[in-house]
């Protein structure tokens, strides 16, 4: 399921190699100090490129972080595809789900930077949205097809949940926080153990 934002042109393979590059480093950078607390100088670095190669690509600070959140969301479509042909039905969502919370947590930085440019309805982010909903759907039909996980869970849950642990673990100290409400969260939405589904993830 071929995300349809964060698509870059068509450019050079040394061009398409220094994007990645900055977006590597843009979003550990991100993900360690914060979108707000972090120069551009310092991910021009970071990737190994002057600063001028990183205005190339991106003219600004909110084309990096637009850059950077639709590169994720287009990487856990990937993703969902990549488990919906190497995992068991079960297995697969669970991982996904676990990508899409670490996902939820970075999100939640890039969205309040990008806030000073963009409206929560703008167009990236709904974009974005149905995206995920498509992955999430055809993970979840899967699991749930095949009796793996309750009738009653929709797409939308998958993405709301993820947000909550998310936003519940923002500030813990524990690392372990964050995997131990998603456990929850997975054995709440998992069929009855008796079929062996729970052991799946």
């Amino acid at each position: 399921m071929m995300s349809t934002v964060g698509l870059p042109p068509p450019m050079r393979a040394d061009a398409r190699r220094n994007r990645e590059l900055l977006l590597a480093a843009a979003l550990a950078a991100f993900t360690e100090r914060g979108a707000d607390d972090t120069s551009l100088e310092e991910i021009a670095r970071r990737a190994g490129v002057g600063i001028g190669t990183l205005y190339r690509h991106f003219p600004g600070r909110t084309a990096l972080l637009e850059a950077v959140y639709t590169d994720q969301v287009a990487a856990l479509c990937q993703r969902a595809d990549e488990l919906l042909a190497t995992e068991s039905p079960g297995a697969a969502l669970a991982a996904w789900m676990r990508e899409l919370a670490e996902f939820s947590a970075t999100k939640q930085n890039l969205t309040s930077a990008l806030a000073a440019d963009y409206d929560k309805d703008a167009p990236v982010f709904s974009a974005c949205r149905d995206d995920l909903l498509v992955a999430a759907a055809a993970l979840l039909t899967r699991a749930q097809q095949a009796g793996t996980v309750r009738p009653d869970v929709q797409p939308l849950d998958l993405l709301r949940l993820s947000h909550g642990v998310a936003a519940a673990t923002e500030r813990a100290t524990d690392s372990a926080e964050a995997e131990r409400l998603l456990s929850l969260i997975l054995n709440g939405m998992f069929t009855d153990p008796a079929g062996g589904s729970r052991t799946a993830y």
